[in-house]
């Protein structure tokens, strides 16, 4: 069964399918098994299809892999297609692209790593809540979740692209927030746009790779995805809009 039959049967069981961008790296896989082993279906995606396969393997039964260049506006419709045909409308979509450049100070904060920031954090994260929008607004327990830093609390100089990039992701989902509430009038959303704030992430490969590292105030990516799962079972008007800090 696929299209909005597949979306009927999952909602009327509790299963919801859910669009995990940037599941390639370790933070994508942890989100990915949380969300299957609580009962969701899950897409993850990754830009490079060999990576991608491997981590959802690697995340377990309930994960389906799918390539795409989530900055090519085309390929994001596109993936909607793919997913849609295999798992009916995605539900939710958490938002796990990024990446981190950083430099001396303000004078050498270079267009490359401007370039790579926009594209990874900004323009992903708007085709991705463009092109999902309407399948979230209309699910009975849509969400669109975003990982930021503690680095915007007090900007330096040295991670000025970065933080920049990151405002403007926050922003964005700020204004996604908005438009759930718009989008369902006087009688209120089930739908809701948040910000989960990490000051890094750590994962058991990076600890053995860096044990001389205590790595302070470091999210675990396992407390991730346990907060991501914790989404679906959070009313989504205490949710829609809001930061929440996973940070110590």
């Amino acid at each position: 069964m696929t299209g909005s039959g597949t979306a009927a049967a999952a909602h009327a069981t509790g299963s919801l399918t859910v669009l995990v961008a940037g599941g390639s790296g370790a933070s994508g896989v942890a989100v990915a098994r949380a969300l299957a082993a609580a009962g969701h279906r899950v897409a993850t995606v990754g830009s490079e299809q060999a990576r991608i396969a491997a981590a959802a393997e690697m995340a377990g039964d309930g994960v389906t892999p799918f390539t795409c260049d989530l900055a090519n506006f085309q390929a994001v419709r596109q993936l909607r297609a793919e997913v849609s045909a295999a798992s009916g409308p995605v539900d939710a979509v958490i938002h796990l692209v990024g990446g981190w450049r950083g430099a001396k100070g303000i004078a050498d904060q270079s267009d490359d790593d401007w370039d790579f920031l926009q594209r990874g954090a900004i323009t992903t994260l708007r085709n991705v809540s463009r092109v999902f929008f309407d399948d979230i607004a209309a699910s009975p327990s849509g969400r669109f979740a975003m990982v930021s830093s503690t680095a915007l609390d007090k900007p330096t100089a040295a991670v000025a692209s970065y933080v920049a990039a990151k405002a403007a992701a926050e922003a964005w989902t700020m204004a996604v927030a908005d438009g759930f509430r718009r989008a369902a009038g006087d009688g209120g959303s089930p739908a809701a746009a948040s910000i989960l704030v990490v000051k890094a992430l750590v994962d058991d490969e990076l600890r053995r790779a860096h044990p001389e590292r205590k790595f302070p105030g470091a999210t675990d990516v396992a407390d991730l995805a346990a907060a991501v799962v914790r989404l679906f079972d959070t009313p989504a008007a205490e949710l829609n809009g809001a930061r929440i800090r996973l940070a110590d």
